[in-house]
């Protein structure tokens, strides 16, 4: 497949994707290619949603903030976007941001921002993690772009988490003896929760165990900070789907 930049196009109000349609782009897309990536017309980029898959596209106009291309062929089928839920307690602004962008390197479908009693910072640009999670989609090629949720206390998100799905969450200092496992199959759907820096607070793990859909795992025997525990707790989801789908049968 031929190498070039991609753009999600957002489908709402506007028509499916066709070959011989004519799209504009956003003003920001139309920066980027001309100013940034100094396109001309005729240079091809494509065009992605999950709704309408992936499409080459050929630019027909650029100028500062406007820009057109017109469809030339669909090149990748839609296809169902499936992947865990991250639900984690919102840390300092550059940590925020790299969980948002692992977490959609590594197929995170939704973002749940979690108030907690040691929560760093109550205060989330969701505006801006939708950026981040839209350019982290065009550069790792998935079709979806993952959404990001307002914060929410975490009693209020337990309350609210769907019947049949797994919260699978990652317990430092926890133990076998403490009831605490490994991630071994998982479905979609199913939610690794991360806390905070200063983990969570005794209440809150009563809490947690209380539940019937949550399952404490373990992340190792070393303590991880907590944007390098999402990372690694998504990176044994991710392997925990695949044995549950058979992928790593031979």
């Amino acid at each position: 497949m031929k190498d070039c930049p991609r753009l999600f196009a957002d489908p709402a109000g506007k028509p499916p994707m066709e070959a011989d349609a004519v799209r504009d782009l956003e003003p920001g897309q139309a920066h980027y290619l001309g100013t940034v990536m100094r396109m001309a017309p005729g240079a091809e980029v494509a065009l992605f949603n999950a709704g309408d898959g992936e499409w080459l596209a050929s630019l027909v106009a650029v100028r500062r903030d406007r820009a057109q291309v017109q469809l030339l062929h669909r090149r990748r089928a839609p296809e169902p976007a499936c992947g865990p839920v991250l639900l984690f307690a919102p840390l300092k602004r550059d940590a925020t941001d790299m969980v948002v962008r692992m977490g959609t390197e590594l197929g995170v479908t939704r973002f749940l921002p979690v108030l907690t009693e040691r929560t760093n910072t109550h205060r989330v640009n969701v505006g801006r993690l939708e950026a981040i999670a839209m350019e982290a989609a065009e550069q790792c090629e998935r079709l979806d772009v993952p959404t990001i949720g307002e914060p929410v206390r975490l009693p209020e998100q337990l309350a609210a988490w769907p019947a049949g799905c797994t919260l699978f969450v990652a317990a430092e200092r926890d133990g076998p003896d403490d009831g605490v496992g490994e991630i071994d199959r998982v479905a979609d759907g199913d939610g690794l929760l991360v806390g905070p820096e200063g983990g969570f607070s005794d209440a809150e793990r009563r809490m947690l165990r209380a539940r019937p859909f949550v399952r404490m795992i373990t992340l190792g025997k070393l303590i991880l900070r907590a944007d390098t525990a999402a990372a690694c707790g998504l990176s044994l989801m991710g392997a925990g789907f695949r044995r549950a789908s058979g992928a790593d049968s031979r």
